[in-house]
Order: C-alpha cells, then structure tokens, then sequence
C-alpha cells in the first residue's frame, strides 16, 4: 500500500487512524480514509449551517425532524445529547419559525417537535446540499464512483435488523419523499 501520509504531510490519510496504531489491514485502512474524508469534509457542514444562520446541531435536529413530529427525548437521543441541551436547540429553532412544539395525543405533558412549513422548505435546501458528494468524491470518474457505491451498499447491507433499529432511534431517518 502507497503511504498517502508521506505525500500529506503527517495530518495526512497515512498517519490517520490505522496506520497511527499499526494497522494495514485493508477494512482498518478503508474505513480510517472514509473518517479523514468525513473530518475533511467537516468545513462543509459548517459554512452549511451558517449559510442558513443556523448552529450545526439546529441543522441536524431539523434533517432528523423530517421523520415525523419527535418527542424532545427522542430528539435528545438522536442528537447524543442532555434534553437541557435539546431545550435550547428547539427554542432558537422555534425563534427562527422552523419548528412548534404541540401536545402529544394522549398526553399533553409530552410535547413533540413538529417542523413548520419554512422548517420542511429548509430542511429540503438542506438536504439537497447535503447531498452532493464532497469535491474528493465527485472529482473520482463515474466508475470509481460507481464501485465505492456499491462497495458500501453491501457494507450497509450486512448491518442487522437489531443494529438498524438501533440506528434508526438515535439517527437520521430515512424517509418517504426521497431526503
């Protein structure tokens, strides 16, 4: 294997992960390349979230939000985050007009985030910037392009039902309209 870290520099894919503990094994040395492009890539989501006058996190809790209203512990979980810390994410977002919170059916204790209008106009502006591929991965030819796709559908595909329900309670859900 080519040592890339040599042609970085130190903070460079080489020194990343893996080959900062000794390993070369292939899977070891696949997923360090796809962290070091997802950190890489980190200023995206940034200038993103500023470009829509949102924090980072607001932007996160409005993409999980298009899975439906969530109940503010939900949105806690999926955040990786203290309900207090939840309050204030839902507070600014509803000061933006993005998000109201309503009552649960059965419960009115419990209230659930629902997104407004603006908030799914955003929410799908968003999404569809989100969406394109990082400069790296949209400069490989379609072929390569074509293989890492379905190199990692089949990764996806090997993850259990009992892991994707896991999954699904703390992350991003996939949902209906294409998002």
């Amino acid at each position: 294997m080519e040592k890339r870290g040599s042609q970085k520099g130190a903070a460079g894919p080489g020194f990343w992960l893996a080959e900062e503990v000794g390993r070369t094994d292939p899977g070891a040395v696949a997923w360090s390349l796809m962290h070091y492009l997802m950190v890489t890539s980190k200023q995206r989501l940034f200038s993103l979230a500023q470009e829509f006058k949102l924090a980072p996190q607001q932007m996160i809790a409005l993409r999980i939000l298009g899975g439906g209203p969530r109940k503010m512990s939900e949105l806690a979980d999926a955040l990786s985050c203290d309900n207090s810390n939840v309050t204030g994410i839902v507070d600014r977002l509803e000061q933006h007009g993005l998000v109201r919170r309503e009552s649960a059916e059965g419960d009115r204790r419990v209230k659930l985030i629902v997104l407004t209008e603006e908030g799914e106009w955003m929410r799908g502006e968003i999404t569809k910037r989100m969406a394109q591929p990082p400069p790296p991965l949209a400069s490989l030819s379609e072929e390569d392009q074509t293989a890492l796709r379905d190199i990692l559908q089949r990764a996806v595909e090997s993850i259990s039902d009992e892991e994707a329900a896991e999954a699904s309670r703390r992350e991003v859900p996939a949902v209906a309209n294409g998002s």
